[in-house]
């Protein structure tokens, strides 16, 4: 069996990979999440994907790495994760009553192979409270996430009207491509 690395820190992913049964070690990426403006939102993604990736692979070159980054886009605007508390309130006003998309470029590299994509999910919130809003950022401190929020978290469960894609995508890692990605890689290493 291969060996797997996630080049992530996000306890998130570290869950979903575990729940789907995929035996894997964590090495967190040192990479900056910087970008080169002008590039589409799905690029940026991955751009930022495919570096935590490459900086991991320097120090484990025979292992499969996978890394991920995600990014939520309202109004053609990126929005990462929150500094501080106010900052968390604004976006998660911002994105009061609007649908947003959250976008999760994805790289898994092994030897020559260099695969890389993005998921997007649209997510439509219903109309905020300044309370909720408030409570909830209180309560649950959601400074890690892209966007201000967790959609398996209470405001996820009371604040999402509707959504449209993948609902793990929006958790942090489009779980079902990575593992159709990771058994195409590994069946074709075994056949050669």
């Amino acid at each position: 069996m291969e060996k797997i690395i996630l080049a992530s820190n996000s306890p998130r992913r570290r869950e979903l990979l575990a729940a789907a049964n995929i035996k894997f070690s964590v090495v967190v990426s040192e990479a900056e999440e910087n970008f080169p403006s002008g590039m589409n939102f799905q690029d940026t993604a991955i751009f930022i994907a495919t570096n935590k990736a490459k900086i991991v692979k320097e120090n484990y070159p025979d292992n499969l790495i996978i890394a991920a980054d995600t990014i939520v886009v309202c109004d053609n605007k990126i929005l990462g994760k929150p500094k501080d508390k106010n900052e968390a309130i604004e976006m998660l006003n911002f994105l009061s009553g609007k649908t947003h998309e959250v976008i999760t470029g994805v790289c898994i590299l092994k030897d020559s192979e260099n695969i890389s994509f993005a998921e997007t999910t649209e997510v439509e919130f219903h109309n905020l409270s300044e309370e909720q809003i408030k409570f909830y950022v209180e309560n649950y401190k959601p400074f890690d996430k892209a966007g201000g929020y967790a959609i398996q978290e209470w405001l996820g469960m009371i604040g999402i009207k509707n959504i449209h894609g993948d609902y793990y995508n929006v958790v942090g890692l489009p779980v079902n491509r990575v593992y159709r990605e990771i058994l195409r890689i590994l069946s074709t290493i075994q056949l050669k």
